[in-house]
């Protein structure tokens, strides 16, 4: 389904593109699947009713981890995603030693139905499950049919360290591959969708394996306006509040 044929054709430019891209390292590409194929595996998704556990901090954010259970396109899918030759792709545009983590925690299917919106945040640095897998990548393959400008919904990507910004479109076929680090805020504003229509994604999350932990564990962390009082109290005590819960009760995004 993947188009590879073209990635690694073009791999020397995307592998420049990622690089020299601002405000941190990304990558765009468009038409990253067969055409047909991907309509097809969009044409047989259900709607999800898994309601994301950013309560705070999200709004009407849907989710499925197990998205290959849901057709055999999407099955097909998470093949080339989980395959070696994808393995190979990603470690060489980003020249680092990167794998998808194949039970795709927190990833897999997200849907933001009516006035959705995701605030801006550092995603969590090492792996619930695996104590020493490092997150490196966030992969985000889009799919919104017909989408426009001025449906909202895209990609804010910030870098904390300068403030620099850039918004990202979010079309149908659409593959955003962007570092994540302690510095790569991003998140997305309202949506202003048509009825019936969802800000869709299949994310995927790509990890390195450390010998040791070269930063302070943490879980998401929140970055709202200075003029939203409550969330930027909650967004203090969130990290700590996660970490005891998930030590007495276990991750429920691993459950989801």
């Amino acid at each position: 389904m993947i188009r590879f044929d073209y990635l690694e054709s073009n791999s020397e430019r995307l592998r420049m593109d990622y690089h020299l891209a601002k405000p941190f390292p990304h990558l765009i590409i468009d038409e990253f699947c067969e055409q047909e194929k991907i309509e097809a595996l969009y044409g047989n998704l259900p709607k999800i009713d898994t309601k994301s556990r950013d309560y705070v901090f999200a709004k009407n954010k849907f989710e499925k981890s197990k998205f290959w259970q849901l057709s055999v396109e999407c099955k097909e899918l998470y093949e080339d995603l989980t395959s070696d030759r994808f393995h190979d792709f990603l470690c060489f545009i980003t020249n680092e030693e990167v794998f998808i983590d194949t039970k795709f925690h927190g990833g897999g299917i997200h849907q933001g139905k009516q006035d959705s919106f995701l605030d801006m945040h550092l995603d969590f640095n090492y792996h619930p499950l695996q104590k020493f897998w490092f997150r490196n990548l966030n992969l985000l393959l889009y799919l919104n049919p017909d989408w426009q400008p001025e449906y909202g919904g895209h990609l804010e990507l910030q870098d904390l360290r300068t403030g620099e910004k850039k918004s990202l479109g979010v079309p149908f076929n659409r593959m955003i591959i962007q570092q994540t680090r302690n510095f790569t805020l991003h998140g997305y504003k309202n949506i202003r969708f048509p009825p019936g229509q969802y800000r869709t994604s299949i994310a995927s999350y790509a990890y390195t394996k450390h010998l040791r932990h070269i930063e302070k564990k943490r879980t998401t962390d929140w970055h709202v306006d200075d003029d939203q009082f409550i969330k930027r109290f909650l967004a203090r005590v969130y990290d700590p509040a996660v970490k005891i819960k998930n030590a007495l009760f276990g991750s429920a995004t691993a459950k989801n």
